[in-house]
């Protein structure tokens, strides 16, 4: 059983040490240990840190590509590198490495293929409250789409099987948080979430300017996110909405018109009738997006052989080169 701990970096030169320190290179139920660093074009001392440091493997991105795309980076030199599990955490220091033997149980166990860290933030000391009902309500929103219960559906502290890295496909440029926990979910995965620690702050967060830009993207990543897996109901929610809203000028013509007062309100019937047909057009488009959202479940199978095929011509290819 190999485990491979990747850790995305963006100047991460002083607080790179630390993070190493605390990651544990033997853990009951593991044979190999290996860390692997995406450095994500820093401009810093990153990679000599990490080459001092021990670290096992480098993937280098010549530019800056963000820390979803830098994940999903991860995730593929991780698979090669023939990874059983891979557990994911930050650069900064913010979760305690020492939690990564509680964080890979439930797989050892057999009970998860996804488990996330809760970092239960209603004690983290240097959230504000503010922070912690954000993260609460946003947490419910997410595990409600997903159709899981997490209560910290944004922590980086991760850890997935090779099966389900095989299976997910991050197209978000963002963050994957909350996409991964969704496409899990939906994907029926089982997904798990363990209590973990944190240590104390070393940084403001890089990922985003301001907490209303940070909402804003998340809450386009989960509305994009639920209506690629289920745009039928998606649609038929915004249809319903719209036939409800044109019955109402409608039925107020009609009574109107039954009184006698009816020739003065004729645009009632027209903004009514303009909705409905806005309506049947949602209703109209949720079909065709359903019969779309079954060509890409079948696009997303290919591309799982794929990835497994090219594994397998990988270990073909080193095997090949191994041999005297």
């Amino acid at each position: 059983m190999k485990l491979i701990i990747q850790i995305p970096c963006y100047n991460e030169e002083h607080t790179l040490p630390a993070t190493l320190a605390d990651i544990p290179r033997e853990i009951e139920g593991i044979d190999e240990v290996e860390i692997l660093i995406i450095d994500d074009g820093s401009t810093d001392e990153t990679i000599r840190v990490a080459q001092e440091n021990g670290v096992d493997h480098i993937v280098v991105n010549r530019k800056n590509l963000g820390l979803a795309r830098t994940f999903r980076k991860g995730l593929e030199a991780c698979l090669k590198l023939g990874a059983d599990i891979i557990v994911n955490t930050d650069g900064d220091n913010q979760y305690a490495g020492w939690d990564i033997p509680k964080l890979i149980q439930p797989i050892l166990a057999g009970e998860a293929e996804l488990v996330v860290g809760n970092r239960q933030t209603e004690k983290v000391e240097h959230f504000s409250r503010g922070k912690k009902i954000l993260q609460w309500f946003g947490s419910g929103i997410v595990s409600r789409l997903a159709g899981v219960d997490i209560p910290d559906a944004v922590s980086g502290f991760r850890a997935i099987t090779r099966e389900a890295a095989l299976k997910i496909n991050i197209v978000s440029n963002f963050s994957y948080t909350t996409e991964m926990i969704i496409q899990a979910g939906k994907k029926h995965m089982a997904v798990a979430s363990v209590p973990v620690e944190t240590n104390p702050k070393t940084r403001e967060s890089r990922l985003f300017k301001s907490i209303p830009l940070f909402i804003q993207k998340q809450v386009s990543t989960m509305v994009r996110m639920y209506a690629m897996y289920q745009p039928l109901r998606v649609c038929f929610y915004v249809g319903s909405v719209f036939f409800i809203i044109g019955f109402i000028p409608i039925v107020r013509f009609l009574i109107l018109y039954m009184m006698g007062e009816g020739a003065g309100h004729i645009q009632s019937l027209v903004i009514g009738g303009a909705l409905l047909i806005l309506g049947f057009v949602a209703y109209l488009f949720g079909i065709v997006a359903d019969v779309v959202n079954f060509n890409r479940h079948l696009i997303e199978l290919t591309l799982e052989k794929v990835r497994r095929l090219e594994l397998i011509e990988d270990e073909k290819s080193k095997n090949g080169k191994s041999e005297p």
